[in-house]
């Protein structure tokens, strides 16, 4: 278990931004982590937990003790009536995780393919895509207490999901109390493993333009699990930059939701806006969308841009491996102009999904 300093940090973020993690300790297992909370100097020192690096903006070199989380493994740990229960290792690189449980026979997660990532950073950001969510498909996970190296697992409600958050996206003060309810367990747990229940009896999900479209095109009203996951690779490329190539955080603002007033109100003004209907009847409203409409498609400030494919998107104009790539500081000038044109037209305020460091 050894410790790096001055660790250049610009592989290790999806939008390959420029800036060096003071210490970094990789980790392989809980044992990587109870050795470190052995040591002194790194017991009691801040610490930030990296996986994938596809969610986050560094706006300066990282001074918090960076936890680069690289725990492998995927099995099948049970099996009911209804559903397989599969364990992934937190360090898992997501997509590759989907795919490998398509080839072992379980469906269900096809429709998050290419969600870049790892498995142990989908349920902080309570990751979805086309009409599936994490949530949907949770099991529980196993995490461990940064301060005493206590292993503890959560359910689905004790993660607290909600649309791109979870209990890990939120401080707290105080230790935890393996027997109540954690609140607030930002950078103060790291998760080890997670499980999923993927049901026996496949179910398509294909509530979405994108996906009834590519049923029309193939002439295939019921397709597997594999054609989903196919599908919904090819939609992804044509729309969203390969992070490899463009350094991006995929979809920077999430969907703003408002009521059916507000909603009526903005369509009376825009009635192109495009807009969904929830199960509990509030609206949601595509972001990437509104961002259009104000005129920010292909827009920069200096090497941060706005993708021309999709508006939601901000992307690195400048070299994934180059000293030439978009600061954190452009990064965050152009969302605060977004975010700024957008309230002042639509009377909403876009949140981040990205976590900014």
């Amino acid at each position: 278990m050894l410790v790096e300093k001055n660790v250049p940090l610009q592989s290790l973020n999806s939008f390959h931004i420029v800036a060096k993690a003071h210490a970094l300790c990789r980790i392989h297992s809980q044992d990587d982590v109870l050795a470190l909370l052995q040591q002194p100097q790194w017991a009691g020192a801040d610490k930030f937990v990296l996986g994938g690096g596809s969610n986050l903006v560094l706006t300066g070199d990282v001074k918090p003790l960076v936890l680069k989380v690289e725990i492998g493994g995927r099995k099948l740990v049970a099996e009911t009536a209804k559903a397989f229960i599969v364990e992934a290792g937190a360090g898992e690189n997501w997509h590759d995780f989907v795919a490998w449980t398509l080839v072992q026979g379980y469906s269900g997660l096809e429709n998050m393919a290419m969600i870049p990532g790892t498995v142990g950073a989908a349920p902080v950001q309570n990751i979805g895509a086309y009409g599936v969510e994490l949530q949907d498909r949770f099991e529980s996970l196993d995490a461990i207490d940064l301060d005493t190296g206590h292993v503890f697992t959560l359910n689905a409600a004790q993660c607290a999901f909600g649309y791109r958050d979870s209990v890990f996206k939120h401080s707290s003060s105080g230790s935890l109390d393996r027997h109540q309810r954690p609140i607030g367990l930002k950078n103060r747990a790291l998760i080890l493993r997670v499980r999923f229940c993927l049901p026996k009896r496949f179910v398509p999900m294909l509530g979405y333009a994108d996906l009834e479209k590519k049923m029309a095109e193939h002439a295939c009203p019921q397709p597997s699990a594999q054609q989903v996951f196919d599908w919904v690779c090819e939609i992804r490329r044509a729309k969203l930059p390969n992070p490899a190539l463009i350094g991006n955080a995929g979809s920077f603002f999430k969907n703003p939701t408002v009521s059916v007033e507000q909603c009526a109100d903005i369509i009376a003004r825009d009635p192109k806006v495009v807009h969904y209907v929830l199960a509990d009847g509030a609206i949601k409203l595509a972001a990437g969308w509104l961002i259009d409409a104000c005129g920010w498609r292909g827009k920069s400030v200096g090497q941060a841009g706005v993708y021309e494919k999709q508006a939601l998107v901000l992307v690195n104009r400048g070299s994934v491996n180059g000293a030439d790539a978009a600061t954190g500081g452009e990064v965050m000038t152009l969302a605060k102009a977004i975010q700024t044109s957008v309230y002042e037209r639509f009377g909403l305020m876009l949140e981040m999904e990205p976590v900014v460091l």
